[in-house]
């Protein structure tokens, strides 16, 4: 690696570190609640208590009940990574790809 490229890298490195760290410092004390209680408040706003939802979800049916926080997470999570293995996967074909490309492009410049 070149030393324009680790000076890139670790930039990089440093504006995600801060992208993470500067709103949690900024707003100390806030509620980061997900945009499903947003949502139920909003409708309660908007319906009252009357409101009813229209399905249940598929998982709660089958457990006869509300699906525990712990599992919800734990299933968001395997979401995530499979979204991020095939981002990283595309990725990785289309940089291997690239690399075939100037390997061949190479090639024919020495012919």
């Amino acid at each position: 690696m070149t030393g324009k490229n680790k000076k890139t890298i670790g930039l990089l490195l440093l504006i995600v570190v801060l992208m993470v760290i500067i709103p949690f410092l900024a707003l100390r004390g806030a509620e980061f609640g997900g945009s499903d209680d947003a949502g139920s408040v909003m409708v309660e706003e908007i319906q009252g208590e009357s409101y009813e939802p229209w399905f249940t979800p598929v998982l709660e049916r089958l457990i006869s009940g509300e699906i525990p926080g712990e599992i919800e997470s734990l299933i968001f999570c395997i979401q995530t990574g499979i979204g991020v293995g095939i981002i990283a996967f595309l990725m990785g074909r289309f940089y291997e790809r690239k690399k075939w490309e100037d390997k061949e492009k190479n090639e024919e410049r020495k012919k």
